[in-house]
């Protein structure tokens, strides 16, 4: 969660961030990657997060969470601000390529002012979603993916790199990764003159938004691998700037590849399957399979495909996010309505409370009774302990649980 403080309007506006404490809170060097500096960064609970919103003050609100979190936070937002005749702009949206949950996803979002849409594609299908219900789909604004850069593809590089983006929980069983990893080798294998690389979104421990059971780090430690193999860390960026053909399932990174032009190949040896998110990439021309890599083949994107994506190939980068800086800039310079989510205790009485009660919210979004108090500077035995808390809980994610399952399977 990010807010810009009164004065946000200016040439170099202030950044206050807000990490939601939870599973998924990012580590230090996960938050290095972003590339943005906060002017302040809190850990807080989301009723941490939103006693601060009562008492400061705000331009622009932006929450970066999943779905439900973002529908928790909505609901306390409109709490804190009721009666307000101001009020921040409150932006939401999504990061990468949306390809399941659409409708639950989109209606978790809605009641935020903007519900930002990556490509002219997601606006119509995010519009669609919300009219079809009723719901007021004015908040969804065209933009682009947001962490898209880097210098376009001159060509090949010395030598050659084949980079395989891994993905926290696509595919998910031991036996599609073990099958992915044993042919990511074999290509490796064929193509000595080549250095392979698995780019891998996050180190031992650590998590992103998915969780992730079986590590590929953990399986490679079994395989015997080639001395032009390496699996490597950091910014997607900086990998693709050695990058001269990006091999995925269906992670957003194609789309980064995409837009630099840079041979991309998005992987249907598990099938063309929902199940997988590879079904999003039908029509542009970049399916293919290992045999076809390491046969030699290099696909060729589909340029009107590509174009509906919101990757911006053509150069348009730069004005795609025209439009949001606009209806922001109106919207500020007038009082906002308060904020009306779609899913309230009379539309979803069976599905909104839980949501809400997993951030310690009740149906009306006021902090329950019991609910975490506000922790303004943790000592460091309680630094220690959260750190130990969280580590145990992504160590039965990752070890305890696919051992249960299994047990459960036999």
């Amino acid at each position: 969660m990010e807010a810009a403080p009164e004065g946000g309007t200016q040439a170099a506006p202030a950044l206050s961030g807000f990490l939601l404490r939870g599973r998924a809170t990012p580590t230090a060097r996960q938050l290095a990657e972003v590339g943005v500096t906060a002017d302040s960064l809190r850990e807080v609970t989301a009723v941490e997060f939103l006693r601060a919103m009562a008492e400061e003050s705000y331009d622009i609100v932006v929450l970066a969470l999943v779905g439900g979190g973002v529908q928790a936070m909505l609901h306390g937002l409109k709490r804190v601000w009721e009666g307000r005749t101001a009020r921040p702009v409150v932006v939401t949206g999504y990061v990468g390529v949306v390809y399941e949950k659409l409708a639950d996803g989109l209606l978790l979002r809605h009641g935020a002012d903007l519900v930002l849409a990556n490509s002219r594609q997601d606006a119509d299908r995010f519009r669609a979603v919300y009219e079809g219900v009723g719901a007021d789909a004015s908040a969804v604004t065209e933009g682009a993916l947001p962490f898209l850069g880097g210098a376009p593809y001159e060509g090949e590089h010395d030598p050659y790199t084949v980079v395989f983006a891994a993905q926290p929980s696509v595919p998910d069983s031991r036996k599609d990764r073990t099958y992915l990893l044993n042919r990511l080798v074999r290509h490796a294998r064929l193509h000595p003159e080549r250095e392979v690389l698995l780019k891998l979104r996050s180190r031992p421990g650590e998590h992103t938004t998915h969780i992730e059971e079986l590590p590929y780090q953990k399986l490679a430690q079994k395989a015997d691998l080639p001395p032009n193999f390496r699996l490597v860390y950091g910014h997607m960026g900086e990998v693709l700037d050695r990058t001269d053909l990006l091999v995925t399932v269906s992670s957003t990174a194609a789309l980064e590849s995409l837009h630099r032009r840079i041979p991309t190949v998005v992987l249907t040896d598990l099938g063309v399957r929902e199940v997988l998110g590879n079904h999003h990439f039908v029509g542009s021309g970049c399916l293919a399979s290992w045999d076809q890599l390491d046969a030699g083949h290099l696909p060729v994107a589909d340029e009107g495909w590509v174009s509906r994506q919101g990757v911006a190939a053509d150069g348009s980068y730069e004005t795609a996010f025209d439009g949001a800086r606009e209806r922001i800039a109106k919207l500020l310079a007038g009082d906002l309505p308060p904020l009306t989510p779609y899913y309230t205790p009379a539309t979803a009485p069976g599905y909104l409370p839980g949501i809400l009660a997993r951030h310690h919210l009740g149906p009306d979004g006021s902090p329950l009774p019991g609910a975490p108090a506000q922790d303004k500077d943790p000592g460091p035995v309680r630094q220690i302990v959260r750190r130990a808390a969280r580590g145990a809980y992504r160590h039965g994610v990752q070890r305890v649980a696919p051992v249960i399952r299994r047990m459960g399977e036999l």
